[in-house]
Formats: structure tokens, C-alpha cells, sequence
């Protein structure tokens, strides 16, 4: 295992060498698939960088990849070989659900490909013939950068090919550039996964503001206590015109101690409560109206309804044209 881990050639081929003519569409669900298999082993291994290994689904139709879903692989207890029962069962799943995804390839975690990835690719081979790799770079030095088409995800994906060296050859990896596409149901669902799967109620949506207003509010009044206390002990500049703006804030709050504010704000609180138990009230009376008005046309005949009468008969008793025919 350490002589597939340090490499002597570079597996990856520099851009000036050759360039790929695939053409990726990477779609939101599979980066967010990956994100979180990294994020749950790191708490699970407690380690950084844990290995993570898993496949690609999707479509291939000629030079164009969409990338459209991963699942989650195994590995052999040494640690080196695919379990490749899973992999048969896990796709044989996947295919029954969604018909047309193949696989197309495998997704890992690493700051570049190495030899043991060479070796890994290989197994993959079986089911595809040229097989992707997707690589997640955690690094914050390549989620600064910007490559040359732009990209800003710690994201790398690359196309297996045969480099010849010294009459031999060996297998390397190119890198491919990728597009992130969204269709409209993936643009809800990530938006909604974002706000961290709430449902999006209004009442919701304005307690969340209230709650980040009252936060803001205390993080600026400790920053205030502490540029008093600093100031107090002489560790921070006294700033007059500051001070002055405190002590004037600080006058215009209420006097929330003072007996006569106490009583007013009792008043208003108990107004408030009053109110929205009225309202509460008024919005039961009125379901409950509508429920006795459905059960009344429900339990009452057709000719004891009032009105029928009326409507069978015309004027002073005569005869309509519903008599006539009924």
C-alpha cells in the first residue's frame, strides 16, 4: 500500500500535453451527495482528509456526460479492492428506480490523483469502458483559485487515458472541465435544503428575522460593555464624543425598574394577549358556523329546505313549466 501511495510519475497530465473533448454537465445533487459523505465520515473517523469512495450515475450520449447522482461503494477489508457485490447490488437498485442512469464513473476525496487511484480506476472498468473520475479537493488554496474555465468548487473531474513513456505504456488521467447545470426542481430543492429544510412559513420566516435582529442587538451591546470596560481600565482610548453617545442612548431607554412603567407595560402586554384571544375566538365561531351550515345541508331534505317551495311554484299557486314536466 505505501508503494501505491508515493508516486514516481505524476498520473495526472499537465493541460499543455492534452486536453479533454468531453463535455460534463455536473448537476447540484451529486456535489451535495459527496459533501455531506465527507462531512459524516469526518465525524465518524475523526480524522481530516477520511477516504471516501463512491459512484456516478448519469447519462453519456456520444462526447456529452451529465452527471446526475452518486451512491456510496465498500471497500474490501485490505482496504484496496471494490467490494464488488455492493457495487452489483447498489446499481442494480438505482437502475430499477431510475432507467436510464448508468454508471459512468467514481467520485473521491483527495488533493490530487495518485497511483492507488490508478489502481482503483481499473476495477472500474468492468462496467464502463472509459470511467470518470470526480475528485473533491477539501483544500481552501484551490477554493481561492480560479482555473482556467473559471470554476470556483474545490471540485476536479478527469478522463482516463494511455500516456506511452519509454515504449510502455501506463494508464494517467486528463483533466476535463465541467458545467454546473440546475434544472427547476433541483433549484427548489437546494434552495430549500439551504435554508435548512424549514418549511418556509411566513410566521417562521419573521421569527428567524426576529431572531437575528435580537442577536445583532446583543453582540453590539456586549461590544459596547466591553469598550466601557476597557476604557474603565485603561486598556482601550477614551473617546469622548462615543461616550457621550452611549450616555445619551442610555437615557433614553425606559426605566424598566420605575413602578408607573411596569404598570403601563403590564396594561399593554395584558391589551396584546386580549386581543389575539379574540381573535383566536372569532376564528373558532366562524369554523364552527361554517361546519353547522355543511351538517343542516347535509341532514335536511330537498323538500323541506326552505325556498323549494317558492321556486316549485309560481305566483299565487300557478303552475310552472317544472310542474308541467315533473
Amino acid at each position: 500500500m505505501a508503494s501505491m501511495d508515493t508516486d514516481e510519475l505524476p498520473v495526472v497530465l499537465p493541460p499543455s500535453t492534452n486536453t479533454s473533448g468531453l463535455s460534463i454537465a455536473l448537476h447540484p445533487l451529486p456535489i451535495l451527495n459527496i459533501s455531506e459523505h465527507l462531512t459524516r465520515l469526518r465525524l465518524q473517523t475523526r480524522t481530516r482528509v477520511p477516504f471516501v469512495l463512491g459512484a456516478l450515475l448519469g447519462t453519456q450520449t456520444g462526447r456529452d456526460v451529465e452527471i446526475v447522482n452518486t451512491f456510496e461503494l465498500a471497500l474490501e477489508d485490505d482496504g484496496a479492492t471494490v467490494d464488488q457485490g455492493f457495487l452489483v447490488a447498489r446499481k442494480e437498485q438505482y437502475k430499477q428506480v431510475f432507467p436510464s442512469l448508468e454508471f459512468i464513473g467514481w467520485y473521491t476525496v483527495a488533493e490530487r490523483p495518485s497511483a492507488r487511484h490508478i489502481a482503483l480506476h481499473e476495477q472500474f472498468t468492468l462496467y464502463s469502458s472509459t470511467p470518470l473520475l470526480l475528485v473533491l479537493q477539501p483544500s481552501t488554496v484551490f477554493a481561492a483559485s480560479t482555473d482556467a474555465s473559471g470554476q470556483s468548487l474545490p471540485l476536479k473531474a478527469y478522463e482516463p487515458t494511455i500516456e506511452i513513456r519509454d515504449r510502455k505504456s501506463r494508464s494517467v488521467f486528463i483533466e476535463a472541465p465541467f458545467n454546473v447545470e440546475t434544472g427547476e426542481a433541483e433549484r427548489i430543492a437546494v434552495d430549500w435544503t439551504a435554508k435548512g429544510g424549514s418549511g418556509g412559513t411566513s410566521l417562521e420566516s419573521h421569527l428567524q428575522t426576529q431572531r437575528a435582529a435580537v442577536k445583532m442587538l446583543h453582540d453590539r451591546i456586549l461590544l459596547l460593555v466591553k469598550y466601557v470596560s476597557d476604557v474603565i481600565a485603561g486598556s482601550a482610548k477614551k473617546d469622548h464624543a462615543t461616550l457621550r453617545a452611549l450616555s445619551a442612548l442610555i437615557a433614553s431607554l425606559p426605566a424598566s425598574e420605575n413602578k408607573e412603567f411596569r404598570e403601563e407595560f403590564d396594561t399593554e402586554y395584558e391589551d396584546v394577549q386580549l386581543t389575539a384571544y379574540l381573535a383566536t375566538l372569532t376564528k373558532s365561531a366562524n369554523l364552527l358556523n361554517d361546519l353547522v351550515d355543511k351538517h343542516v345541508v347535509l341532514t335536511t331534505s330537498r323538500d323541506d329546505r326552505p325556498g323549494m317551495g317558492a321556486r316549485r311554484r309560481g305566483l299565487m299557486g300557478r303552475p310552472t313549466d317544472f310542474d308541467r314536466y315533473h
